[in-house]
């Protein structure tokens, strides 16, 4: 099983993990062929080209791990890029 693989599959699970780090996020969105766009402070962009899909967000911190509502916001547009 790939890197891309478990990642998605640690990012799918029901319910929602609250130990997703932006790193893991950044990783998997990569992987499934996103774009990553910094902007001014911690505001950065992936941006999927063939797919027309834009998710934008800003990096958590101090700490790096996702909060649970950004998970599950997320969830639907990488299902639609990653698994279709």
């Amino acid at each position: 099983m790939s890197k891309k693989d478990k990642l998605l599959i640690k990012f799918l699970e029901l319910p929602s993990r609250k130990d997703l780090t932006f790193k893991e996020l950044d990783t998997l969105l990569r992987s499934c062929g996103f774009e990553k766009i910094e902007g001014a402070g911690s505001a950065v962009k992936f941006y999927h080209k063939q797919k027309d899909v834009l998710i934008n967000l800003h990096k958590p911190h101090p700490s790096n791990i996702l909060k649970v509502y950004l998970v599950k916001q997320i969830r639907i547009k990488v299902l639609e890029v990653c698994n279709g």
